[in-house]
């Protein structure tokens, strides 16, 4: 039988074993500021809410982001692209479904980003027949999705929710989830 002492370094081992699991899991322990949210912005504010996003974000591989058509879904995440140091052209993927990004990491080489649209798909099993299910599995990728309800299913947890709403013509705000 375990002792208590043991159960915890087993605990803290986990812990730091995999962040992005635990701050799913534990986020009250491991980052407060993980829980559901609020971000205000207009066009003229969307590099420092795109800045806001990824500081709460940067821990999750998948980001899904829904609004309404005109939004501002794309010129969101071109932003998002900006901040994080993406030099490579950020451009809607509708017709393509999916574009990759490339960002210079911290430690050093070369980042992945797959920006991914689903509004044209039908279904879950259109979506992984156009190779949308092995972008998402890549461990090594982080994937911005447009359009999620497609196919809601092929999401891996943990994710990042991002609703995108219209408040005005100039202003926007989006709801965060962290599912």
């Amino acid at each position: 039988m375990l002792q208590i002492n043991q159960i915890c370094v087993l605990f803290i081992s986990f812990l730091t074993f995999d962040r992005r699991l635990s701050c799913h899991l534990f986020p009250c322990i491991l980052a407060p500021n993980m829980a559901d949210d609020n971000i205000h912005y207009t066009l003229g504010t969307i590099k420092e809410a795109a800045a806001q996003l990824w500081q709460r974000v940067q821990h999750y591989r998948i980001i899904a982001f829904n609004g309404d058509m005109g939004a501002g879904k794309t010129t969101f995440i071109h932003a998002l692209c900006e901040h994080i140091g993406v030099t490579d052209n950020v451009s809607s993927p509708t017709y393509a479904l999916i574009n990759e990004y490339h960002f210079p990491q911290k430690a050093g080489g070369t980042g992945i980003i797959y920006h991914m649209d689903w509004y044209r798909l039908k279904d879950a099993e259109e979506a992984v027949n156009a190779g949308i299910e092995d972008c998402l599995l890549q461990q090594n990728a982080i994937c911005f999705v447009e359009w999620p309800d497609v196919a809601m299913q092929l999401l891996p947890h943990p994710y990042a929710w991002a609703d995108i709403n219209i408040l005005s013509p100039t202003e926007r705000e989006m709801s965060i989830k962290f599912i």
